[in-house]
């Protein structure tokens, strides 16, 4: 072994070199999120100039290969010789990290994208590069591939002299990403927040890879923030009419609020600093939040809807109902962590919760009637949760006296370590059975539920912890929920729901999911909750067996062990019709199972939210709408 360290191991990176060695510390990874990532980043500089009022219409287009067209109608990047660096400013933009127009040289007031390092970490990750710039009646273009440059900046053809703006084509490098396939879905959510988020903005979407015809949608709202309100809210029923818009500028930070409550229980509030999603929050929403809280206990105590006996109301009781976008615009924003995960400006806290409390009061003292119904609300939101509160400090009293007791019916494993263990929750004692006896003892554990659980969508904390089967799996899982949620007490690396492979396996497993993305979102987060995928079908052909997961699999089959009378097909209606031989076989044994593991995007979560909402909330017409939209995605869940 060499253990010499010295001057020659130190290895210096030089131009692009460093980004396409360790891509993760720029773009967070290499999968799927860091994939789209890119296109982001490309969108967020157009978005910029829109910002800084020269740009309001911008194109993006997935192409039949794959790679991404952008075109916006803005400024165009500048061409003129950068003296600096010697070569053409979009050539120093394209090949220098950390060179660009958001330095405080006056090119741009704000603007999000990774600072300086968006476009040469785009082209450094791409196999090839090409972009185009409209100006002065011409049109100029370089090429790049892997970074570098192919040719100087050339003069391609004239344009019309008013014409002016960018196209930027790229293609992901398959050498570093693991998948270079685009999700339309997964642009389509981010590209409408980003219209929400700018006023006026028209971006219009395209996929030509579909066989059966291309793919357009255009986001274009005047409203801004107002519509995304509105839109976040149609599965649920608004308390009230008014959407309630603040804005204003302070500390020049410019603040832009829109909130709603409405009839559900959940809160829904997402925050933004120039259009960039921030999912842990930051100063900005804790400057809101703050702000609700005082605004409405001092709006309730004032006109006597609190006795001076009661408590005020907590901010989680004002935000019972609630959804909210919180958007600012600041210079120079400070966050913690290259991919902007959490606001840290301390600026931005005074600024928003400054404009909220001022017009927020002005606001209910106008409107009587609406201040009323979100204070009833709040109040009884408060008395829910106090018996709620009771009912967590019976179960905690109960659970220290019992030693920590398990549920009842948990068949647990003997292992001790979480990292080697796994629970599976199974539907009904039938199938419950079943499992206990196909288990690996030592590692797996199994909590059967008798039936549906209940709907968190339509339910307050009281319900939820007076409910036994939650309780059984909270109980089971040791993290606790909400506020006592501590992940570290995770008592199994995996929690595999495992359900019937039918139209109520697969509503139960919706329903599991809504309480775990409510209350326990870090398991989802951080890769512990998956789905077992029992067969379908098992066909029997001369004392041989095979396992069929869809309807194409047995297909397939049967295409290859022939199609004639000696073929016994059992279509399983559930769990329980199998053995404990051929459950393990098929669906516990980890040499052979199939597992889906559940994941969520965090930068789609307004989307995530909207899609539990429509599918467990009161609203049906929604409902209808997904699954007409979706129907043609679903397998034949029964036959």
């Amino acid at each position: 072994m060499n253990n010499e360290y010295g001057a020659d191991q130190i290895q210096i990176l030089e131009g692009l070199e460093a980004v396409r060695k360790i891509p993760g510390m720029y773009i967070g990874n290499t999968s799927s999120r860091g994939l789209h990532h890119l296109v982001y980043e490309i969108v967020d500089n157009a978005v910029d100039e829109a910002l800084a009022g020269f740009c309001d219409n911008i194109d993006v287009t997935i192409n039949m290969d794959n790679s991404i067209t952008v075109i916006d109608n803005g400024r165009g990047i500048p061409v003129g010789i950068n003296h600096k660096a010697g070569i053409p400013a979009v050539e120093v933009i394209f090949t220098i990290l950390h060179a660009g127009g958001k330095f405080g040289g006056g090119g741009y007031k704000v603007s999000g994208g990774l600072h300086g390092v968006g476009a040469s970490v785009v082209n450094a990750l791409s196999s090839w590069l090409e972009v185009e710039i409209y100006s002065e009646g011409k049109i100029y273009k370089q090429r790049y591939e892997r970074g570098k440059v192919c040719y100087p900046l050339k003069v391609i053809g004239d344009c019309e002299p008013e014409k002016t703006g960018t196209k930027i084509s790229f293609m992901p490098d398959d050498t570093i990403f693991e998948e270079t396939v685009y999700d339309y879905d997964i642009l389509k959510q981010r590209l409408r927040e980003m219209a929400f988020l700018t006023r006026n903005l028209k971006i219009t979407l395209r996929d030509l890879r579909p066989e059966d015809g291309i793919i357009e949608k255009t986001f274009h709202y005047k409203g801004g923030i107002r519509e995304f309100v509105t839109y976040l809210n149609r599965s649920k029923t608004p308390l009230y009419e008014d959407v309630l818009y603040f804005e204003g500028k302070k500390d020049n930070v410019y603040v832009e609020v829109a909130m709603q409550h409405n009839d559900s229980y959940t809160e829904s509030a997402y925050s933004f600093v120039n259009n960039i999603n921030t999912p842990e929050g930051g100063t900005h929403l804790a400057g809101f939040r703050n702000a609700i809280t005082k605004t409405f206990n001092d709006y309730a105590r004032n006109f006597k809807l609190l006795k001076d006996s009661e408590a005020n109301l907590s901010g989680d009781d004002i935000r019972e109902g609630l959804t909210a976008i919180v958007s600012i615009k600041i210079e120079d924003p400070q966050f913690e962590g290259q991919t902007k995960q959490k606001l840290g400006n301390s600026e931005a806290r005074g600024a928003v919760d400054s404009v909220v409390s001022e017009q927020l009061t002005y606001y209910l003292e106008q409107n009587p009637t609406v201040a009323k119904q979100i204070c009833e609300k709040s109040i009884l939101a408060q008395r829910a949760r106090e018996a709620a509160r009771k009912a967590r400090d019976l179960t905690r009293r109960k659970t220290a006296l019992d030693g920590m007791a398990l549920p009842g019916k948990l068949a647990d494993c003997s292992d001790k370590d979480p990292k080697n263990c796994e629970i599976f929750i199974v539907e009904g004692d039938s199938a419950g059975g079943s499992a206990k006896s196909a288990r690996k003892r030592d590692t797996q554990a199994i909590l059967p539920l008798r039936g549906k659980i209940l709907n968190v969508e339509k339910a307050r904390l009281d319900r939820i912890y007076g409910n036994e089967e939650i309780k059984s799996m909270i109980t089971a899982f040791g993290t606790g929920i909400h506020e006592d949620f501590d992940i570290s007490k995770l008592r199994y690396d995996k929690i595999i729901i495992m359900t019937d492979a039918d139209v109520d396996g697969a509503h139960i497993a919706t329903l599991m999911l809504t309480f775990l993305y409510r209350f326990m979102p870090e398991l989802i987060k951080q890769g512990h909750v998956y789905l077992a995928q029992p067969p379908l079908f098992k066909l029997e052909k001369n004392k041989k067996v095979w396992y069929a997961y869809s309807d194409e699999e047995l297909a397939k089959i049967l295409d290859e062990v022939g199609r004639d009378q000696n073929n016994k097909i059992q279509r399983y209606k559930g769990l329980g019709e199998m053995d404990s031989d051929q459950l393990w076989e098929t669906t516990m044994d980890p040499e052979k199972r199939i597992l889906l593991k559940v994941s969520m995007n965090e930068e789609a979560e307004s989307e995530i939210d909207l899609t539990f909402t429509t599918l467990m909330g009161d609203k049906v017409e929604p409902r209808r709408e997904f699954i007409e939209t979706n129907a043609k995605y679903a397998k034949n869940l029964d036959i």
